[in-house]
């Protein structure tokens, strides 16, 4: 405010002692553009009061959601990512993974964990768009893997959700090699009779939509999640046409015979608690 309105209006405080609302105290919502305060947002489990718009959520937000009073053991924390082939694009691939380490406080785009979700055993791999947008490289091919070979020697359900923009293009063919591997190991539990439940969040995408987040004994998914292989705008590219209104979001894809079901966050614990008493081995 000028100071001529100020003094018209009243107003005695100096500009300099003015408060001003700390950064990350309110968020706007990118669906109904309401602002939202943050505390309300994450007590809501990240869901918009508004019109629950689902907001990313992280791997640990999961693990508190699903697992009892949010106990759980934290399976191969140790792995990290490597730089095989020596990328380089306009950073250093292992520059890269230093910097995204240092900022998200993850070792890599997934974790998994093995707990109990209403008292049944349950073996969860999440994945974390913070890191590298969730890409799929040889860590996470391979922690899900043995988050399957846990669910085998456990006899218990496996659950994998999926949040990513597909594969690592800095691991080139050691990222794509984990398509077969994850679908592999997935195929060794099927014939086990280990059920495996697959959680499509917004956005899955690339690589991971094309192996294992669609072999799901049921493919469930959040409300309004992006789902495909290419995305909407290379498609559009490609063919030079508009898309239809909601192309490939899960209600699209749920209607196109590819999912089982659409699951709201709130309901997501009761829902796969139901699921799992009747897919138990």
């Amino acid at each position: 405010m000028a100071w001529f309105k100020r003094s018209a209006a009243g107003v005695t405080t100096a500009t300099d002692e003015k408060r001003e609302a700390p950064d990350g105290l309110w968020l706007k919502c990118p669906s109904c553009k309401a602002s939202v305060l943050t505390k309300d947002l994450q007590e809501n489990l990240s869901v918009c009061p508004k019109c629950d718009y689902h907001h990313r959520l992280g791997s640990e937000g999961y693990f508190g959601i699903l697992f009892d009073q949010g106990i759980y053991e934290e399976l191969d924390a140790d792995l990290i990512s490597l730089n095989p082939l020596n990328f380089k694009d306009t950073k250093d691939y292992g520059d890269r993974l230093r910097d995204a380490r240092a900022k998200t406080g993850l070792r890599d785009a997934l974790r998994s964990a093995v707990g109990n979700l209403n008292g049944f055993p349950l073996v969860v791999a999440c994945m974390d768009f913070d890191f590298i947008g969730g890409s799929m490289g040889t860590v996470m091919g391979e922690k899900i893997a043995r988050a399957v070979d846990k669910a085998r020697a456990l006899r218990c359900p496996v659950l994998v959700i999926s949040r990513s923009g597909g594969a690592r293009m800095m691991e080139a063919a050691f990222s794509l090699m984990q398509m077969a591997k994850t679908s592999a190991k997935l195929s060794l539990a099927d014939r086990e009779g280990i059920p495996y439940i697959s959680l499509m969040t917004d956005p899955t995408t690339g690589g991971v939509t094309a192996s294992f987040a669609m072999l799901g004994d049921l493919n469930l998914a959040e409300p309004g999640a992006l789902i495909g292989f290419a995305g909407p705008r290379v498609i559009r590219e490609t063919i030079k046409k508009d898309l239809p209104p909601g192309f490939q979001s899960a209600e699209s894809v749920l209607e196109s015979g590819f999912l089982d079901l659409i699951v709201p966050r709130h309901t997501l614990k009761e829902t796969l608690a139901r699921l799992l008493s009747h897919l138990r081995p």
